[in-house]
């Protein structure tokens, strides 16, 4: 009878954090529609009540039939596509160069000293003055709006690797060491895994500064993409299509982060055991 009591109570125990996670993030949800319904029906209110015109201050509900018609019927798609193939073609070489890069600073002490300093130099430089002449010299096509994406997600991603690496716990460092492990193998067991989060929070950066990157190259010069899409409803004063682009953009945006979370929930999976017992 006593194990009994003590089996349920160990369940009842386990079952309480659980519940308290579901309550909050029922609670999360309803502010975040609350805030939704209560910002676009006081800007739907403002627009009809103060007669604003469309070329300065769309209504929300334009917005929506603009969305609408431009994903049913009209080029966002294709546009769309076009934007995003640069966008993930950008963060691809941006991942791969800053973490194999940010390995090296990390690890050897002559590359640190050579090229660290140019990567810093180079962070400060305006990316928006740099993009015309990107273009200028790639062409309208999508190979200078790739480039301008690495060139705006690199940097988080480099830092957060060498910041990760250099972060690792020494006892763990030393422990392996004394069991004879060499330097590669020190690297593979147990820095580069001790790097993993602060990795992922440089690439979850950089998933969305890829994006941003990309439109501001198609903003300089290009022929298809959701920003050349911007570029022509802003020629034509139609204000709310800019808006229905901006809110496109802004969904993609969500959803690549979105996407970039559970991978690292998957990848580094130990931080979310030890986020569930500190919650417990």
């Amino acid at each position: 009878m006593s194990v009994d009591t003590a089996t349920v109570a160990a369940q009842t125990r386990e079952a309480a954090p659980r519940k308290r996670r579901r309550s909050k993030g029922s609670g999360d949800w309803f502010a975040v529609i609350a805030t939704f319904v209560v910002v676009v029906g006081g800007w739907e209110a403002v627009v009809r009540i103060a007669d604003i015109s469309a070329i300065v201050l769309p209504p929300p509900s334009l917005i929506a039939v603009k969305l609408y018609d431009g994903i049913v019927y009209g080029t966002f798609l294709p546009n769309l596509g076009y934007t995003l193939t640069e966008t993930v073609l950008g963060f691809a070489i941006a991942a791969v160069l800053g973490i194999t890069l940010g390995a090296l600073v990390a690890e050897i002490r002559w590359v640190r000293r050579a090229i660290y300093p140019y990567i810093v130099a180079f962070q400060t430089v305006p990316k928006i003055a740099l993009a015309p002449l990107l273009v200028i010299w790639f062409g309208f096509g999508m190979t200078s709006k790739v480039i301008v994406a690495v060139t705006v997600a690199f940097f988080p991603v480099i830092v957060n690797t060498i910041e990760g690496l250099q972060n690792t716990d020494h006892q763990r460092i030393d422990m392996i060491r004394a069991m004879g492990a060499g330097r590669f193998e020190t690297f593979r067991r147990v820095k580069l895994p001790s790097a993993l989060p602060y990795i992922f929070a440089g690439l979850d950066a950089a998933i969305v500064l890829s994006l941003l990157g990309a439109v501001v190259g198609e903003f300089m010069g290009s022929r298809a993409g959701l920003g050349n899409q911007i570029l022509i409803f802003n020629s034509v004063l139609d204000i709310a299509g800019s808006f229905a682009v901006l809110i496109l953009l802004s969904v993609i945006g969500f959803l690549l982060h979105l996407i970039l979370v559970m991978v690292q929930k998957r990848v580094v999976f130990w931080t979310q055991v030890h986020a569930v017992s500190s919650g417990a």
